[in-house]
């Protein structure tokens, strides 16, 4: 690309230079970004001034805010201190050993042992290895696949992204892998049968994961995988007494639970985990994002005492256990996510997102009603809301219109960002929200949605 002509603004410097996740590449081409200058409590401001209400705390992660002092500066004692070491043969330092201490006794189950990386993907990847591992050293070399869910979100590495049941992030990308397999959607509103219960719809999905299972052959079968609330695949809760169907299920052809705590753990829900939100017992817990309030990259695996000693007796067979990252557990990110937790307990984070919930959630409802509004849907500090061409139908739009994007197209014109997901808008604000600032960023959803009912009918694309 010749990029002499472009000029030096950030803007057309990104364009030329900048690869982007997540991205149309060639829309952004002319688009360009939304060039985000600077953060204070829950509003970015970009670099024209024009400030926005984060709504989804970036990526579902900046529980504390935008400019959190305590982290900032438990960053930069630890970098005078002590900027790097690795945990490779033997070694360690103290930010790692009390992290892990503190992890274990969060822990929504009893847990053994705490590995670090740096992403939600790597922890999920990390997983997918522990579980090979783990049956490889009982002797079961056949008991390696791995269920997941259409519509989970796992990340994006090569197996995390396998186990993600999104289409787009399979296409093209020769994935998913052999060994992965996905299993139903538990969307009660999507996907019941005329006049099914939720109850009767997890007892369907318990129904079809078995005999998934038993296609199989239970001996193949090595663990299921589940978000307690899924996040990206558009802010999906789990039927009323799903886990406790599903987890009888995995109980019977010993399959291991993998609970993907990336967006759920450390209080969104309004527990201090997801899986203690519904009643979840893993075997292996994955854990990122608002573990340091997404200052700097970490994330967590807690594994219980039989996976962990079934790595040491690998290990032992081996001569390592030869899996880690360079900066698994750097004792930076180790620091901040240590003052993350200190922030949690010393302001009693989870008593806010508790109080908060209902406001939340019933402003949310209040939607309900609008011709656009399918269904609303969320539990403590997180929520989606659905649109949909015909209410009564349930009907979709065509994907070509990117409805939900366009609404949050509008919310960026009302200073408010949000996360479009299909055809649903995603809400995640940071933990530490205010209840004056949660009203703020409904009103200006409420608005972009009348923008967005207007323009499809000024556009012909709905009768209203």
């Amino acid at each position: 690309m010749d990029t002499h002509h472009l000029g030096n603004s950030p803007a057309s410097r990104d364009k030329a230079y900048h690869l982007h996740p997540y991205t149309n590449l060639k829309a952004h081409e002319s688009a360009g970004p939304l060039v985000i200058a600077k953060g204070e409590g829950v509003t970015v401001t970009d670099e024209t001034g024009k400030s926005y209400i984060e709504g989804v705390a970036g990526l579902w992660c900046t529980s504390l805010g935008f400019n959190e002092l305590r982290l900032i500066e438990a960053a930069v004692r630890q970098m005078k201190t002590l900027p790097f070491y690795h945990a490779f043969a033997h070694k360690s330092h103290e930010p790692a050993i009390d992290l892990a201490e503190k992890l274990i006794e969060l822990a929504p189950v009893p847990m053994s042992k705490v590995f670090f990386a740096c992403s939600g993907s790597e922890a999920n990847d990390t997983a997918v290895k522990l579980v090979w591992y783990y049956n490889n050293a009982l002797g079961r070399p056949q008991k390696k696949k791995i269920i997941a869910r259409t519509k989970g979100y796992h990340g994006v590495t090569v197996a995390a992204a396998s186990l993600t049941g999104l289409p787009n992030n399979h296409r093209d990308f020769d994935l998913p892998i052999s060994g992965i397999l996905h299993t139903d959607c538990p969307h009660w509103y999507r996907f019941h049968e005329e006049d099914e219960t939720e109850e009767q719809f997890a007892s369907r999905l318990a129904d079809n994961l078995e005999q998934l299972i038993l296609r199989e052959g239970p001996e193949t079968v090595a663990a299921f995988i589940a978000e307690p609330v899924m996040g990206a695949g558009g802010v999906i809760l789990p039927p009323a007494t799903y886990f406790e169907k599903i987890q009888a299920v995995l109980a019977r052809y010993d399959v291991l639970l993998i609970a993907d705590e990336v967006i759920c753990g450390f209080g969104r829900t309004g527990n201090m985990w997801g899986s203690q939100t519904y009643g979840m017992r893993p075997d292996i817990v994955t854990s990122a994002k608002a573990l340091t309030s997404a200052y700097l990259p970490l994330s967590a695996v807690l594994v219980n005492e039989r996976i962990y000693q079934a790595c040491v007796a690998e290990s032992e067979k081996i001569g390592v256990f030869g899996h880690g990252y360079t900066y698994s557990g750097h004792p930076v990110s180790c620091a901040v996510a240590l003052e993350t937790l200190r922030i949690y307990d010393d302001r009693d984070i989870l008593g806010h997102v508790r109080a908060l919930a209902p406001r939340m959630q019933e402003g949310l409802r209040r939607f309900r009603d609008h011709p656009l509004v399918g269904e609303v849907r969320g539990v403590g500090l997180i929520g989606g809301i659905e649109l949909v061409w015909d209410k009564a139908a349930r009907t979709t739009f065509d994907p070509k219109l990117t409805v939900a994007a366009k609404l949050v197209q509008f919310a960026h014109q009302h200073g408010a960002i949000l996360r479009p997901i299909g055809d649903t808008v995603g809400f995640s604000p940071p933990l530490v929200i205010s209840a004056d600032e949660l009203d703020e960023l409904l009103a200006r959803f409420g608005r972009a949605l009348d923008d967005t009912t207007d323009w499809l009918v000024r556009e012909g694309h709905w009768r209203g």
